[in-house]
């Protein structure tokens, strides 16, 4: 089958929007990271890719026809080389408010999961090792949490995309656009319905917080066991009654 679309932008630029989008437009099955968290397979891909095995483009995208978001927009030069008449969108924001958003979501989350949840969930094993190698090591220089740089990494990433692919193969597009110049770039009737938008923070948030408790949770299981044996130990000990 082969993608169709190629999405270059950078997470939080409205990847997760585009990618209802697409489906919408009729792109069977648009890949975002949210494959990679529920799939072994995909995990497994993104894993081995992340650990520097040569993909199988095709076997990665298997049953895909576009693709936006982390990690496959780091490799948008070799996709575009592997699916030449892929048509290429690189969703962009502000650099601002991008680091606003990425700061609270994708980069937090990564901090965030608990040391002993990839000892137990292989799956969460190998996608936090995929995130460290290609988002954390690869492409932030293991600076993802300097502002200053990272800001300059989304930047240059933006002006690399426009100077590699050819005007005509790409667009340059923010979500907030609407249906308009996706569909005129695409060659796809506009819809009828509204344009998907969606603001997952509040989701990211909410699973960043229970990361952070679950952090917690073998201390406090500890704690707890301390506390009854403790507690068995005074019970125990106490004079038999008369």
């Amino acid at each position: 089958m082969g993608l169709q679309v190629i999405g270059a932008g950078f997470g939080r630029t409205g990847t997760l929007s585009l990618k209802l989008a697409l489906e919408q437009l009729g792109y069977k099955k648009c890949h975002h990271m949210v494959e990679v968290f529920a799939s072994d397979a995909q995990a497994d891909y993104w894993s081995a890719i992340g650990e520097g095995k040569t993909p199988d483009w095709d076997k990665v995208f298997d049953g895909f026809q576009a693709m936006v978001d982390f990690p496959g927009c780091i490799f948008y030069r070799e996709l575009a080389e592997k699916y030449p008449d892929a048509k290429v969108i690189l969703t962009v924001r502000s650099t601002e408010s991008w680091w606003k958003s990425a700061s609270q979501t994708i980069f937090a989350i990564g901090k965030a999961a608990p040391f002993w949840l990839p000892m137990i969930v292989p799956r969460m094993r190998k996608v936090l090792g995929m995130h460290k190698a290609l988002l954390w090591k690869r492409t932030f220089d293991e600076r993802m949490d300097d502002p200053r740089y990272a800001k300059r990494v989304y930047e240059r990433h933006n002006a690399a995309v426009k100077a590699a692919i050819p005007a005509e193969r790409l667009l340059v597009y923010e979500v907030k656009d609407g249906w308009g110049p996706l569909c005129a770039f695409l060659g796809k009737p506009v819809p009828d319905t509204p344009f998907p938008k969606v603001n997952d923070t509040a989701e990211f948030k909410r699973r960043i917080l229970v990361m952070e408790i679950l952090a917690w949770a073998p201390w406090l299981i500890l704690a707890l066991i301390g506390c009854g044996l403790v507690l068995n130990a005074a019970l125990t000990s106490g004079h038999p009654a008369t």
